[in-house]
């Protein structure tokens, strides 16, 4: 059964690439770190899709973890399921001025976004070596980009994780392995709640917010065999905010 392993994915676009690898016919393994009750709803809408999935349970920044409930699962069904695509979609945002920033919010984000990129792709890198075909999509930021004051910790992670998906990408591209990033600018979930959408929109080219439904249509895009000879890329999903 071929798998594909969304982090994050109890919430926000990460839900809404679960609903999509669904649609696409994935065994979809939804994980999330806390909020049981948005991952089971998650779950549901994929089922509503008439695909299949699980739970997995753990903090994509606590190297132990990964190994122990990620890496389990990979051992225990490595002759039956394959992952063969990973979005690595789990983040945070605590944002501060530089000069306000605790060592605490430096080290929360780079670890969640940067070692949690790491923690996970490493557990599944293997076998899609081997089977000679993977998909990885690593979730960016507008931020990672250009830099958004008040996110240098977030610019940092996201930047950090961009210069990985460039030297992934050619370390496996031989192995029928792409590595790919999505950069989203405003995009409705829960991250941007807080901020006031009526006036960052009208910075917006296109007047408004994007939908995680959007970006899940481009992650689906770049995890297809017709995109095989797309790698190292970082596609832009901003409204023309920033190009």
């Amino acid at each position: 059964m071929k798998c594909a392993l969304i982090t994050g994915g109890s919430r926000g676009i990460g839900r809404a690439v679960c609903i999509k690898m669904a649609e696409l016919g994935y065994h979809v393994l939804i994980n999330y770190k806390g909020n049981e009750a948005a991952a089971q709803d998650t779950l549901e809408a994929v089922k509503a899709k008439g695909s299949s999935g699980e739970l997995l349970q753990f903090n994509v920044g606590d190297a132990a973890e990964v190994q122990n409930v990620l890496g389990g699962w990979v051992e225990q069904n490595k002759d039956q399921h394959t992952i063969e695509v990973l979005v690595n979609n789990a983040g945070i945002r605590e944002d501060s001025l530089m000069f306000w920033m605790s060592e605490a919010q430096w080290s929360n984000v780079l670890n969640i976004s940067l070692n949690g990129f790491y923690h996970v792709t490493k557990q599944v890198l293997n076998t899609m070596l081997l089977k000679r075909y993977g998909r990885i999509i690593n979730m960016v930021s507008l931020s990672g980009i250009k830099g958004l004051p008040g996110q240098t910790n977030y610019s940092a992670a996201k930047a950090g994780v961009i210069g990985a998906t460039k030297a992934l990408a050619q370390e496996v591209a031989k192995r029928g392995v792409t590595v790919n990033a999505i950069a989203p600018g405003f995009i409705k979930t829960d991250m941007t709640a807080e901020l006031n959408e009526k006036e960052l929109a009208a910075q917006v080219p296109m007047n408004r917010f994007g939908t995680p439904e959007e970006v899940a249509e481009a992650v689906a895009f770049l995890t297809s065999k017709a995109a095989g000879y797309i790698t190292g890329e970082v596609l832009n999903i901003n409204g023309g905010l920033h190009t």
